[in-house]
């Protein structure tokens, strides 16, 4: 079976792309990417608002494992 892993990327210079979840299916690696929660123009949650000030623009893609 194929899995993906959801990968948090920022756009700012030195801050490295962060792998936050493993072993989905395509169906909830897109779910989770579809929620506002998880991108820096949309999200609103306090631990959000806090990422994008820290750390700079940033969303959530998946990517397919090997």
């Amino acid at each position: 079976m194929t899995t993906y892993k959801i990968v948090r990327m920022f756009q700012r210079d030195g801050v490295s792309n962060r792998v936050i979840k493993r072993g989905l299916t395509l169906d909830e690696a897109q779910a989770h990417c579809r929620d506002p929660q998880t991108s820096s123009r949309t999200a609103t949650t306090r631990d959000a608002v806090r990422r994008t000030q820290r750390l700079g623009p940033w969303f959530d893609g998946y990517e397919q494992e090997n």
